[in-house]
């Protein structure tokens, strides 16, 4: 492990943590920002993204000295007294502690496909609250999916609140981009996938009546205002409901993925 202490507010080395937006991170440097002593640890430790650099409180270094021994030479562990950190940083809600990882190439959905081979998918169409995809990506992995598709619209997924919402399992779980439903449903039908649509139509068939999973499962929610597009429930090759109270009107997005991802994990 590289420590090394800072001690001004200026100093060069921590500016990527110097009261910056994702967004501009992002456009940047190709970089993104995790916080939190368990995100930051499952990026060194079980993520598929290279670690810039952390910046920690000397509190927050012994807390998560074994996950910052695995990092190689070239990344550096800034230290700081807590109250500098909370000055570069301009906001507390990290204990102490963050990282900044390198984002990479994001792949598009045909080559995600080819590369990756999953089996079980989710789609999100649209889907632009950070708390809502971060508590799908956490379903996911929890459920058995192989990864996450977004169509262009959707919030990043490295998004700091995405990160911290899904307990990292957006830096642990395969995602790829796809620009529209169209596209998407398009190459996931060019690559065997049976497309499944959850709705909140009364005409749709209750998930309970699904009794078989298919080989290649496409798994699609829609946004919680506007629902999936009427391109995708008229392409899709399946669509479902989850049966409710009557008067209640919807489930939140990330309650009917678990739903629908355990129904399924348990029908093998």
């Amino acid at each position: 492990m590289r420590a090394v202490a800072i001690e001004s507010l200026d100093d060069p080395r921590v500016a990527a943590y110097r009261n910056v937006r994702d967004a501009d991170l992002r456009a940047r440097d190709g970089l993104f920002l995790t916080e939190g002593r368990l995100n930051v640890k499952r990026l060194i430790t079980g993520s598929r993204f290279r670690t810039r650099s952390v910046f920690v409180t000397e509190t927050a270094l012994r807390a998560i000295e074994p996950a910052l021994e695995r990092l190689d030479a070239r990344t550096p562990v800034y230290v700081a007294e807590k109250e500098l950190v909370a000055d570069v940083v301009g906001y507390a809600m990290h204990r102490g502690c963050l990282a900044v990882g390198e984002r990479g190439a994001e792949p598009d959905l045909v080559s995600f496909l080819a590369s990756a081979r999953p089996r079980r998918l989710l789609v999100l169409e649209d889907v632009s609250n950070p708390e809502n995809v971060g508590a799908v990506f956490r379903n996911a992995l929890a459920l058995g999916a192989d990864g996450v598709v977004l169509t262009r619209r959707c919030v990043d997924p490295l998004y700091r609140r995405t990160i911290r919402v899904s307990m990292g399992a957006s830096l642990r779980l395969g995602y790829a981009r796809a620009g529209d439903g169209a596209a998407a449903l398009a190459a996931l039908r060019g690559g065997g996938f049976t497309n499944v649509a959850l709705t909140t139509a009364r005409d749709a068939p209750p998930l309970e009546l699904e009794r078989e999973t298919p080989q290649r499962l496409a798994l699609w929610l829609g946004s919680e205002g506007d629902g999936l597009s009427p391109d995708v429930l008229g392409g899709v090759e399946r669509r479902m409901t989850i049966p409710m109270t009557p008067g209640a009107d919807s489930l939140n997005v990330a309650t009917a993925c678990a739903i629908a991802l355990h129904h399924f994990r348990a029908l093998g």
